[in-house]
C-alpha cells in the first residue's frame, strides 16, 4: 500500500497544479494562439538538441561500463539507455529509469552485477556534479539580474540548498572510503545506504581519473544541450533571439530543473510550468511577446520534445523486452538485492 502513496499524492498535485495553470479561459487563449504561430524549425532544433543530449548520456554511460571491464556494444548500450529514458518519464512510482536500466544491464553482465548497479550510480552522480559546475557558471553571469527580485533570491536559496544537500552527500560518500569509515557508520544515518553505495563507487572509479574527467565534460556539455531545448522551444515562440537571449534561458534553467527533479509531481508537470511562469513573468514583465503567454507553452514544448525520445524508447522496448513482459516486482527484487551487497561494509 505505501509504494502508491506517493504516485498518488504525485498525481493528485500535478493535477491540481495544471488546473491552476490554465484555469484562465482566456490567458489559454492567448497561449494557444502563441503555439500557433510557434516556428516548427526551431522545434526540430530543440528535439535535436534533446537527440545529442541522450547521445552524450549514452557516451557516457559507456565509457563508465568500460572502465569495469563490461563489454558492452556502444549501440547496445544506447538501446538499454532509451528504454530507461522511456520508463523515467512514463512509469510511476518509485521505480524510475535507472532501475530499469541497472537492471537490465544486470541480466546483461552475468557475476558482474554490481558493476553494473555502479555504473548507473556514477553515471548519476557525473550528472550531478557537471549540473553543479553548469549552475555556478550560468549564475555568475547573471548574478545581479538574477538576485534583484526577493522571489528570484528565494529560488536560489532552494536552488544552493539542494544542490548543497547532494554535493554534501557525494564529499561524504568520498570521505568514508578515503578514511575507511563504513564500519563506523550507525544503522540510524540518514541516507545510510546511499552513502555506503557512494563510497563502493569511490573506491572502485577513483583509481581511473580520466574516464572520471572525461564523463564529467560530457555531463557539463550534455546539460547545455538539455537548455538548448527549452530555448529552442522559447525561439519557436518568438522570444529570447540571439546568444543573450540564450543565456537569458540558460541561467534560470538550472533553478527549474533541480527543483523539478524532487518528487513534488508526475515528471515534474506543473512544478516546471509553474516556475517557468512566475520567473518570466519576474525577471522579463515587459517582454514581446508577453510572459504570461509563452512560458508554459515554452515549458511543456520544451517537455514534450523529451517525451519525444522516450516514445523512441519506449518502441526499441516493445523490439528489445523478454518473452513474459515486465514483471516490476522482480525488478525491484533484483536491485534491490545488488543494492543490499553493496551496502555491506568491510569487516
Amino acid at each position: 500500500m505505501k509504494k502508491y502513496l506517493l504516485p498518488a499524492a504525485q498525481a493528485a498535485v500535478t493535477v491540481f497544479l495544471l488546473w491552476w495553470i490554465f484555469r484562465d479561459p482566456q490567458k489559454n487563449r492567448a497561449m494557444l494562439e502563441a503555439v500557433s504561430k510557434a516556428s516548427p524549425l526551431w522545434l526540430i532544433y530543440g528535439v535535436l538538441s534533446i537527440g545529442v543530449a541522450c547521445l552524450l548520456q549514452t557516451w557516457r554511460w559507456h565509457l563508465l561500463l568500460k572502465a569495469q571491464d563490461i563489454a558492452f556494444g556502444w549501440f547496445r548500450t544506447l538501446r538499454i539507455y532509451m528504454i530507461g529514458l522511456f520508463f523515467n518519464l512514463f512509469l510511476l512510482g518509485a521505480t524510475g529509469g535507472d532501475v530499469i536500466k541497472i537492471y537490465w544491464a544486470m541480466r546483461e553482465t552475468g557475476a558482474k552485477k554490481s558493476a553494473a548497479f555502479l555504473s548507473v550510480l556514477v553515471d548519476r552522480m557525473m550528472g550531478l556534479l557537471g549540473l553543479v559546475i553548469v549552475t555556478i557558471f550560468m549564475v555568475a553571469l547573471r548574478w545581479n539580474q538574477l538576485t534583484a527580485f526577493p522571489v528570484m533570491r528565494a529560488l536560489l536559496g532552494a536552488l544552493a540548498a539542494i544542490m548543497g544537500v547532494m554535493f554534501g552527500l557525494v564529499v561524504f560518500g568520498f570521505a568514508v572510503d578515503r578514511f575507511h569509515l563504513a564500519r563506523f557508520l550507525p544503522r540510524w544515518l540518514p541516507l545510510h545506504g546511499r552513502i555506503l553505495e557512494l563510497s563502493t563507487a569511490f573506491s572502485v572509479y577513483a583509481r581511473d581519473g580520466k574516464t572520471l574527467l572525461a564523463t564529467l565534460a560530457l555531463s557539463t556539455v550534455c546539460h547545455f544541450f538539455n537548455f538548448s531545448a527549452f530555448y529552442c522551444a522559447a525561439r519557436a515562440l518568438g522570444a529570447f533571439a540571439g546568444w543573450s537571449g540564450f543565456l537569458d534561458v540558460a541561467s534560470i534553467l538550472p533553478i527549474i530543473m533541480t527543483i523539478t527533479a524532487l518528487p513534488i509531481s508526475l515528471s515534474g508537470v506543473g512544478v516546471r510550468e509553474g516556475l517557468f511562469e512566475k520567473i518570466f513573468g519576474t525577471l522579463y514583465p515587459n517582454m514581446l511577446p508577453k510572459p504570461q503567454d509563452i512560458a508554459v507553452p515554452a515549458s511543456l514544448l520544451g517537455f514534450f520534445m523529451s517525451v519525444f525520445w522516450g516514445i523512441i524508447g519506449g518502441l526499441i522496448y516493445l523490439l528489445y523486452r523478454p518473452s513474459g513482459g515486465l514483471n516490476l516486482e522482480q525488478i525491484r527484487e533484483s536491485v534491490s538485492e545488488a543494492e543490499k551487497n553493496l551496502e555491506t561494509p568491510p569487516q
